[in-house]
């Protein structure tokens, strides 16, 4: 009877040391998946940031504006004050900001004498242009994309860049109006 009692309480134990298990790999999986979520995201926001030190012209549907190495547009916020950056937080996430690692290169139609850096309240150096702060937008996943274009988001409003270093205004569509007058004849 002993011996049951034995063989009973052990198979008692294994079940619970099988649950235990299998509770410890569903906790484990859980936390590699979000950490692996996490990294994920993370590594997105700074592949976006670290697209190179360049910034180059290119012609877009709202003209020549200024882009990365990869060929995102580069936008401007209007929150931006002095020259520093107003965009933090979940709008970093959005609009990831160029941040300066190593040299930074001006490309064809840029002027190097505009470029420049700001210091970010996290202490990373932010690329500028024209004093403006220079970010991406997380939409634009082609190159010569411009999503981001006039949006108000953040407390203010997105636009492109020009090599000029202001801000590419989308131009309000053109209407023509035409009125066809027919001849009145007066007699005095």
């Amino acid at each position: 009877m002993r011996q049951t009692s034995v063989r009973k309480g052990g198979r008692d134990n294994l079940a619970g040391r099988a649950m235990m298990r299998g509770f410890v790999m569903l906790t484990l999986t859980v936390l590699l998946g979000a950490i692996g979520f996490l990294l994920g995201a993370g590594s997105i926001g700074l592949s976006a940031t670290r697209t190179g030190a360049t910034v180059d012209l290119r012609k877009t549907k709202l003209g020549p504006v200024l882009v990365n190495s990869k060929g995102h547009t580069f936008y401007l916020f209007k929150k931006d004050r002095n020259g520093k950056s107003s965009c933090s937080g979940s709008c970093a996430t959005f609009w990831p900001p160029l941040l300066k690692h190593g040299k930074l290169t001006a490309g064809s139609g840029v002027k190097a004498s505009l470029l420049g850096t700001t210091r970010r309240s996290n202490g990373s150096l932010q690329v500028t242009y024209n004093k403006h702060p220079l970010y991406t937008y997380t939409l634009d996943k082609k190159a010569g994309q411009t999503n981001g274009e006039g949006i108000l988001a953040f407390g203010a409003n997105w636009y492109a860049v020009s090599a000029k270093g202001r801000a590419v205004v989308k131009a309000p569509p053109v209407t023509t109006t035409t009125t066809t007058y027919g001849t009145t004849t007066y007699s005095p």
